[in-house]
């Protein structure tokens, strides 16, 4: 027997390989007892195990050349080695997250108590995108990949590309050359000279890459990777969107714009006088539309004197009479700023203040008389 195992009373055990793969796609578990014995395999048996709590699932057994997939693993599963070739690899498509766990190989050579055990731990990613968006002039990778435990030679690589209109066309083809340990590839089509083998192929890789997409690109992708009789297949839908208008950018415009340190200056210079002056400015404003109201005010007072003749003015018996003028006037010029009437109650209001003039005269009058001595005559002090 080849390869790492351990030997136990009654079987063989090989260490566990493990797997990765994606939802939705397919994954080769191999199970491959090699000895110089001519003994032929007589009994299969795949068991999962997907936890400590959850009990073992059979998902396929073998025997008597008749091979029967078990429960939700039908038509999912499926022997792929060459059982005279003591190989019981498993087959499993369309992989779901409950599927999971640790597969156990067990095989049972005729004529033989030992029983050969070879474990898989098979993890479970998310499912990758299977529709693509893209942009002309834009590059992108598609990958394809077939996951396998056993290696296995690629004899062939081969993408189809069918599109809403057009026939089936190939995008890009590899081939092995037998007895040689290099391939030979090549684009068709409008796909020439714009794809690129980027999948390591030693490791059934057969990614590829597709250079300045094109608007008649979008459509269906199918990759087939050929292991000998083994066929995995798997199908991209790519989706091309058109090219966005490009706007003309100078050099000037993207620099951005960086003010020299007389400009800053300048800059901060003038904010600066302008927030001191503001107050002494709007003191100037405010001092100018108050003279100009007491010019219009006072314009007033004379001309409602000038309009109105009738009105007489009284005669001034005091030396300060010149003084109580001016402030009679400058009582005038204030009621009539502050209340903004017509001329008419302007006039009135002055006319009010004239009965104070008379007791003033009388009172003069009577100390002259008194000076005198004289006296005035009786019609007089009558009147």
């Amino acid at each position: 027997v080849s390869g790492d195992y351990s030997l136990g009373l009654n079987d063989l055990n090989v260490s566990p390989a493990e797997l990765t793969v994606h939802v939705g796609d397919s994954a080769l578990m191999g199970c491959v007892f090699q000895s110089t014995e001519d003994k032929c395999i007589f009994k299969i048996d795949w068991i999962l195990s997907s936890g400590e709590q959850a009990k073992d699932e059979y998902v396929l057994y073998y025997y008597s050349n008749l091979s029967v997939p078990i429960g939700r693993f039908q038509n999912r599963v499926q022997l792929m080695g060459d059982i005279l070739c003591n190989d019981g690899s498993l087959l499993l498509q369309d992989v779901q997250e409950a599927d999971q766990g640790t597969y156990t190989c067990e095989i049972r050579l005729k004529g033989e108590s030992q029983v050969f055990k070879k474990a898989v731990v098979l993890h479970v990613l998310p499912e990758e995108p299977k529709e693509l968006m893209v942009r002309v002039g834009e590059m992108l990778r598609m990958g394809c990949v077939f996951q396998s435990t056993e290696v296995k030679h690629v004899t062939k690589v081969e993408w189809i590309f069918s599109g809403r209109r057009a026939k089936e066309e190939i995008v890009f083809r590899y081939y092995h050359k037998l007895r040689m340990s290099v391939g030979y590839s090549q684009s068709w089509g409008h796909f020439q000279n714009r794809v690129n083998l980027v999948g390591d192929i030693f490791r059934n890789d057969g990614s590829i890459v597709l250079q300045g997409v094109r608007e008649s690109d979008g459509g269906n992708y199918t990759c087939s990777i050929h292991l000998g009789n083994l066929v995995f297949k798997k199908t991209i839908v790519l989706h091309v969107s058109p090219e966005e208008p490009r706007t003309l950018v100078t050099p000037a415009a993207l620099r951005p714009l960086v003010l020299g340190g007389n400009q800053l200056v300048i800059i901060v210079g003038t904010v600066c006088a302008t927030i001191l002056l503001l107050p002494v400015l709007i003191l100037i404003v405010k001092r100018t539309c108050g003279n100009k109201s007491l010019v219009n005010s006072t314009a007033l007072v004379k001309n409602t004197k000038k309009t109105n003749p009738g009105i007489k003015e009284e005669p001034c018996y005091f030396e300060s009479c010149e003084g109580e003028k001016n402030i009679y006037s400058s009582i005038i010029i204030r009621e009539v700023i502050e209340e903004e009437e017509p001329s008419e109650k302007s006039e009135a209001t002055y006319m009010t203040m004239h009965p104070v003039w008379p007791s003033l005269r009388s009172d003069r009058k009577n100390s002259l008389e008194k000076k005198s001595g004289g006296g005035m005559p009786k019609t007089q002090q009558a009147f």
